[in-house]
């Protein structure tokens, strides 16, 4: 029991470390982009008066942080009266502001979107599963042959072919000259396949490759021959024992592509006009220079992958129950 607390507490202080870590690059980043807020958002015909009120508003007449550059005299404190300590402050409470633009709350704007952006993750895992277990096994089973040759291509070609190539491909083949599928949006239940089968193509071709190596691996091991000596069928030693142990390092990669899904989802919901946090953040957030927004997104996305993690873990122990954490 008490092992059990000591691994709560690490994991929710590392939680706590990287949100702190995630909120104070987005920030400082934020800061070096060139550009005002106030100009983006009011407009270049804005006067300096309704500029003044509109920093006033969303305190962006306050230093960024603790210190500030004052020419010759270098970094000089500028005391706890700063926009990062507000956002702390607010953090903690559970608010994320609001948006420069619309002037909602922050975490509605997130909260609306969200379930959008985590339904087309888990369709585009689902996808890269679909594909890679049995062209995985395939190509396992049938070391150096045609298959295997063909697969390792096939996951190559995955691999080598980023989103903004593949996506537009399949719209022109399937929505342009097929018809089968709208271009663009996310209002149909149909409408999640495309842009689902364009994230997950390069995460099957890397669970392909982690597959197949897994299976080579587990063929040779004790346990196979003994469960062939039993009289079990290939397929049941296969899909049964050999698949099932060699799931760990794949689930590793799932759990941490993940992440990466969500990362790569921005550019999937601009090319298909999917209104999930990606396009949010991309469109409303960097475009407009919204900074509570942006914050807010980057920090949702952060937490999703961390969890993303720790339910990596219980897998791991749900596959192996001899694997411990330390």
């Amino acid at each position: 029991m008490k092992h059990k607390a000591l691994n709560f507490l690490r994991q929710f202080a590392l939680l706590l470390l990287v949100v702190w870590t995630v909120i104070s690059l987005v920030t400082l980043l934020i800061e070096l982009v060139p550009g005002d807020p106030a100009t983006a958002i009011l407009g270049e015909q804005a006067t300096p008066e309704q500029i003044a009120n509109f920093n006033e508003k969303h305190g962006l007449d306050k230093p960024a942080f603790f210190f500030s550059y004052a020419g010759e005299k270098g970094f000089v404190w500028t005391g706890v009266n700063n926009r990062y300590l507000d956002y702390w402050t607010g953090l903690v409470q559970g608010d994320l502001g609001k948006s420069f633009r619309t002037d909602r709350p922050v975490l509605d704007m997130i909260l609306e979107r969200y379930a959008s952006t985590i339904k087309l993750a888990l369709a585009a895992m689902l996808v890269a599963i679909a594909i890679a277990l049995p062209l995985g096994v395939l190509a396992g089973t049938n070391k150096n042959s045609l298959i295997d040759n063909s697969s390792s291509f096939v996951a190559l070609l995955g691999i080598s072919l980023p989103t903004f190539v593949i996506g537009p491909f399949l719209v022109y083949i399937f929505a342009v000259k097929l018809g089968w599928f709208s271009p663009t949006g996310s209002v149909n239940p149909e409408d999640i396949i495309l842009p689902a089968v364009t994230l997950g193509a390069a995460l099957s071709a890397i669970l392909t490759r982690m597959v197949r190596s897994s299976v080579i691996e587990e063929l040779g091991e004790d346990y196979v021959r003994t469960a062939r000596a039993k009289g079990l069928s290939e397929r049941k030693v296969v899909y049964k024992h050999v698949l099932k142990n060699g799931l760990i390092p794949v689930v590793t990669i799932l759990g941490l592509q993940l992440g990466v899904l969500l990362a790569g989802a921005i550019i999937t919901e601009k090319i298909f006009s999917w209104q999930g946090l990606g396009l949010l953040l991309l469109e409303d957030g960097i475009g407009k220079r919204d900074y509570r927004l942006v914050q807010g997104c980057v920090l949702v996305i952060s937490v999703t992958y961390i969890l993303a993690n720790s339910l990596t873990d219980l897998v791991y122990r749900w596959l192996d129950p001899r694997i411990k954490f330390s």
